[in-house]
């Protein structure tokens, strides 16, 4: 990979974060997140492993560690494959053969974040997934 395409990436993936800001606060926004992901604003409860109730409250410490992790996910995906729009449709779509064929949404929301940032290193590094 090439230095400019390596920039492209990254600024790709940065724009994406940015865009879940939630204006003048320092926290990922449930509302732009979900629209980014392309759910309803309860959806996202179910997405982000936590109560539909957690969402009234979008400065949640808990609500906040949840979609850090997703957000996490998606940008190591969107890194990966040089596109925000294909990576969050690989996390809430395409099913992982060595994890019993859940989806990355599916496996974040159970707490397995990591499990899948190994997943994406293994393919990063050449595994067949």
């Amino acid at each position: 990979m090439n230095i400019a395409s390596l920039e492209r990436r990254t600024a790709a993936v940065s724009g994406f974060v940015e865009s879940l800001q939630e204006p003048r606060t320092p926290y990922i926004s449930p509302k732009r997140f979900s629209a980014a992901l392309g759910v309803q604003v309860a959806s996202l409860a179910g997405l982000a492993g936590v109560h539909r109730n957690t969402l009234r409250n979008p400065a949640s410490e808990r609500l906040q560690d949840k979609l850090r992790e997703m957000v996490r996910v998606i940008s190591a995906a969107a890194a990966l494959t040089g596109d925000v729009s294909k990576a969050i449709f690989w996390y809430r779509n395409e099913p992982i053969a060595d994890y019993d064929h859940k989806t990355a949404a599916e496996l974040v929301a159970e707490g397995h974040a990591d499990a899948i940032m190994a997943h994406l290193r293994d393919l990063e590094n050449g595994a067949s997934g």
